[in-house]
């Protein structure tokens, strides 16, 4: 495994992730999914969770995968985005009584868009680092 790769493909995946999360939650679906605590140690723990997340991808990507095209990894990435969002959702639903199957839908939707453009980006960033 490319270490260098490794790292700046999920540093970067992290930041493309987390700015993903802040358009889709933030700006276009705000009124389904209202805004929570904001303050900085909040804003903090979602972008530590997106980069771990990013990492997570860009670990499967330099380690097992080698993948380094755009077509590639969106592919791959909305795959990952699929089961883990389904993970999360169906634990959500088990666990939070405010919780409806048209939120799941929802989240499970931009989900996997989001995680289809994180893998796009981490592994152009792998294309590019060779």
């Amino acid at each position: 495994m490319k270490t260098k790769n490794f790292l700046v493909s999920g540093i970067a995946g992290g930041i493309v992730y987390f700015l993903l999360g802040w358009l889709f939650y933030g700006i276009l679906f705000k009124d389904f999914f209202p805004p929570q605590e904001e303050s900085m140690q909040a804003m903090l723990l979602i972008f530590l969770g997106c980069l771990s997340y990013s990492l997570f991808i860009a670990y499967i990507y330099t380690k097992w995968a080698q993948i380094s095209t755009i077509t590639t990894g969106a592919q791959a990435g909305a795959i990952i985005g699929i089961f883990t969002t389904l993970i999360f959702n169906f634990f959500n639903m088990a666990m939070n009584p405010e919780a409806t199957y048209e939120l799941f839908a929802m989240d499970a939707g931009i989900s996997i868009v989001s995680s289809a453009i994180l893998g796009a980006a981490i592994a152009a960033v792998n294309g590019k680092m060779g």
